[in-house]
């Protein structure tokens, strides 16, 4: 069922129908993204993957009752963005700029080293924000919601998002400057 005419909604219908493999399609078109938020939220590997399986098991669980109301996405950034901000209410995780990938096997090593700086830099900055703030930064910066997608993932107005975004920003600012001063 890996038919790209079909869409997220037919899918999760057919999901509530007992259908196993529009379920894997659904896992499959999605689960780069959702590893990609929790991971960014999270910062590490393992934590990532317990919430990004958490979501789709909860996904299954509720696909008898799934409404199409809004877009896929959205329902679906709603469950990843609250298992996060759940877990970082249970333990302050550690936020990764970068994820994981093949790095070039060739960079110069002073390069490598200014990266690996400026890498931790956003790091400790994005860590040291309240998890509301930082989820509301990887949606829109990471991920490339726009605002009225973030106020319909956290269930906030698009002005309340437009407030968190701004007190994030400040609050990333003067942390952030000594590597945009460069």
């Amino acid at each position: 069922m890996s038919d790209p005419e079909v869409s997220d909604h037919q899918l999760m219908q057919a999901v509530g129908s007992g259908d196993h493999k529009a379920f894997g399609e659904i896992v499959r078109r999605h689960q780069t993204w959702a590893w990609r938020i929790a991971y960014r939220f999270l910062g590490q590997d393992e934590h990532a993957t317990d919430v990004v399986q958490e979501a789709f098991l909860r996904l299954l669980d509720a696909s008898s009752r799934y409404q199409a109301t809004a877009k896929f996405t959205t329902y679906f950034y709603q469950i990843i963005s609250r298992l996060c901000l759940d877990r970082a209410e249970r333990k302050r995780p550690l936020y990764l700029a970068e994820i994981p990938d093949s790095p070039d096997p060739r960079p110069g090593a002073v390069e490598e080293i200014e990266r690996q700086e400026v890498s931790a830099g956003i790091r400790a900055a994005l860590s040291a924000l309240p998890p509301e703030y930082r989820i509301v930064i990887i949606l829109r910066y990471f991920e490339g919601l726009s605002g009225q997608e973030i106020a319909n993932v956290l269930k906030k107005t698009p002005k309340g998002v437009e407030r968190l975004l701004a007190r994030a920003r400040k609050s990333l600012e003067p942390l952030l400057r000594p590597y945009y001063e460069k």
